[in-house]
């Protein structure tokens, strides 16, 4: 843009532009650039929105007659429309869906701040990662040094939503974001942490991801070497695709920010496919085994239902989980539980009708505990039953972001603890999943 008059002048700069310099308008700049492409004089309707505004105009674009490659703008019926306020909760879940895009490290937490599960993309974390997840129980703060924090731990987590904290093999510097579960009391329920990189991985990791990524096409393992490979870059476009989407980055239009929401789905879609191929890698390996240990069935289930229980209320489905007071002991290995029990309220979720209901209930049968999910969906006829276990198979469905290995690699787990997972259902009457592990021998 060489030169211009009100009010685009104005839209110019509050967009972050100058005059001169390149339209910073993303919608008028396309419009320019086709009728430069073209030779053509083009208009349209134009949806752009400044750091007050939400404007809407008719813009047309003729090409300078002077054959020097410029254009002329005019503008029609410019309409500005306040923008209203973003509340507060608002932001909080911006915050949030940013953190949990970029951070490389997360873990869930109980009230007191004890590790549950831990996971993380970034390489020079796997040793504390490995140490974290043998501490399960212990608090998080055990494990890393919270800078300028002198006092004993565990602080109130408001004191440390925000901080900077030290990891063990890593040179980078990291910020805790806390993200509370449960209600009234924030916190509750527990915690989601998220531990975010201050700085991007040093020179070094990018050269040992080009000597992977070599290796990929030859006996690379997906779980150890392919898969810190992707995380990293696919992690960055996912972040940067919501930093578009959000407009945080400066106002564009509906159809582009719709682009950017795509191209954030489908690197949620890489990643979960990344994470289903690296357990599949794991437990099909001859050596794999679990960690059992003496569990609470139904509290990993209540957990369980609390972690999904937003994903839930998006869709108005009710997902009614053991009561406060039940207990079921059994023989198995938390996290694997855990993993297990959210794949299976996760697709019940996901395949369930709007306002319908999901039941997760325990039951002691001797020597056996076993667990029920039970969804009021479509259920899965005879031929059907018996494919739902079967590496990759979806059954036909399609776009909905599932890879097919989530209900193979639940069975595999939980036939490596000494239990099953089965199915019984029929079409038209929903579909019931039980879990069945070893109980708690006699004393």
């Amino acid at each position: 843009m060489i030169e211009a008059g009100e009010p685009l002048a104005t839209l110019q700069r509050r967009s972050g532009g100058e005059i001169p310099g390149t339209i910073a308008t993303p919608s008028i700049l396309e419009l320019v650039r086709r009728a430069r492409q073209y030779g053509l004089r083009l208009a349209q309707t134009v949806h752009a929105q400044d750091d007050q505004d939400a404007i809407i105009a008719w813009i047309e674009v003729s090409p300078a007659k002077d054959g020097e490659g410029g254009c002329d703008i005019a503008l029609a019926n410019w309409q500005t429309i306040p923008l209203p306020d973003e509340d507060a909760a608002m932001l909080a879940a911006r915050k949030t869906e940013i953190d949990h895009l970029v951070s490389e490290f997360c873990a869930r937490l109980d009230p007191k701040q004890n590790l549950l599960t831990v996971d993380g993309s970034a390489p020079e974390l796997t040793e504390l990662i490995d140490r974290m997840r043998e501490g399960a129980g212990q608090p998080w703060t055990d494990f890393v040094e919270v800078e300028g924090m002198h006092h004993h731990q565990p602080l109130h987590w408001r004191l440390l939503d925000g901080a900077k904290v030290k990891l063990e093999g890593s040179a980078r510097s990291w910020t805790a974001s806390f993200v509370p579960l449960g209600g009234p009391e924030a916190g509750s329920a527990g915690f989601e942490l998220y531990l975010i990189a201050n700085e991007p991985p040093p020179s070094r990791h990018m050269t040992a991801q080009a000597e992977s990524v070599a290796q990929a096409f030859g006996e690379a393992s997906v779980g150890r070497e392919i898969a810190p490979v992707l995380r990293h870059p696919i992690s960055r476009i996912i972040a940067n695709a919501g930093t578009i989407r959000s407009r945080l980055a400066g106002p564009i239009a509906e159809e582009y920010s719709n682009y950017a929401a795509d191209i954030a789905a489908a690197g949620e879609h890489l990643l979960t496919l990344i994470d289903d191929l690296t357990d599949v890698e794991a437990v099909e390996a001859e050596d794999f085994t679990t960690a059992p240990d003496l569990v609470d069935l139904a509290d990993i289930a209540r957990r369980a239902v609390g972690m999904l229980s937003g994903r839930a209320k998006e869709r108005g489905i009710k997902v009614d989980g053991p009561d406060h007071d039940e207990a079921l002991p059994a023989i198995g290995e938390y996290r694997r539980i855990l993993q297990i029990l959210l794949n299976l309220i996760g697709n019940a979720i996901r395949y369930s009708p709007e306002g319908s209901s999901i039941w997760v209930r325990v039951l002691n049968e001797g020597d056996r505990a076993s667990l029920t999910i039970a969804d009021q969906g479509q259920g899965l006829s005879a031929d059907e039953q018996q494919a739902v276990f079967e590496k990759f198979e979806r059954l036909g469905r399609s776009g909905d972001g599932g890879s097919g290995l989530g209900l193979y690699i639940s069975r595999k787990l939980a036939r490596a603890m000494g239990g099953d997972l089965t199915v019984e259902s029929a079409k038209g009457t929903g579909a019931r999943f039980t879990l069945t592990l070893k109980a708690q021998p006699d004393a």
